[in-house]
């Protein structure tokens, strides 16, 4: 047991130092979503591969807000071709593809979760997103992009095109553990950590809508006896806006 403990102390640690890191930043982005939504906007959430994960894990989720459209492309998810979803996440002029099946609207927010940051699709939706007046939030890894070059025909990363960004401090390769002498590190950490924050963002929206007298929409666990009749008024709010809802 003791690898694993040696796993779960460094993710403790990742966490705590991510949050006294990033505080200031998580408070902003939270601030922002909420102002958004209490002008009833939707909180777009975007990301590529594995960090697709992600946009799932807050959308149509209890204890998460109804006002979130999870953009869930086929072409960029593991789900559908592992190596495929590598590639075509390198292709420029997708994101604005993608981002044409989607209603989003000015003045709302979109979070684009990029480790790297380094390939065009996340480039390009940021880049495409702000020209729709959207205000883009990037959950990205700074020394992750540091030391790769950027995959854009620009040069540059997410981190250079969002308005707010939010450094995971995940390492570059995403893995963190050593076994042995074995080479490959194992341990990835992403997931959780960005998920993290992802939950911290919105809980802090939430309350700062409740702060200025405002009910925010959050969904009850559809396996407790009645949360289909509770979430049945945000299906009927939001069925139009998140894509995916229905």
């Amino acid at each position: 047991m003791m690898l694993a403990e040696k796993y779960v102390n460094g993710i403790c640690k990742w966490l705590r130092e991510v949050m006294e890191s990033q505080g200031e930043k998580i408070q902003r982005a939270s601030e922002i979503i909420a102002e958004s939504i209490m002008k009833d906007g939707v909180l777009h959430v975007f990301g590529t591969g594995h960090t697709m994960i992600l946009a799932e894990e807050v959308f149509y989720r209890a204890g998460s807000l109804a006002a979130v459209n999870a953009m869930l492309d086929n072409g960029v998810s593991v789900r559908f071709g592992g190596i495929k979803s590598s590639q075509m996440e390198r292709l420029e002029g997708y994101a604005k593809i993608i981002i044409g099946n989607y209603d989003v609207r000015p003045r709302e927010v979109i979070i684009v979760l990029s480790n790297s940051g380094r390939n065009s699709v996340p480039i390009e939706m940021a880049i495409e997103a702000k020209k729709k007046g959207l205000t883009v939030i990037a959950v990205t890894s700074l020394a992750f992009s540091n030391c790769v070059p950027s995959r854009h025909s620009s040069g540059k990363y997410l981190f250079e095109v969002a308005d707010l960004v939010i450094d995971n401090n995940v390492p570059p390769g995403d893995a963190t553990m050593r076994i042995g002498d074995f080479p490959q590190k194992m341990g990835p950490i992403s997931t959780i950590v960005n998920a993290t924050i992802l939950h911290t963002i919105i809980m802090q929206a939430c309350q700062i809508m409740l702060e200025k007298g405002v009910t925010p929409p959050v969904w009850m666990s559809a396996n407790l006896e009645g949360g289909d009749e509770f979430n049945l008024r945000h299906i009927s709010r939001y069925k139009i806006r998140a894509k995916h809802l229905l």
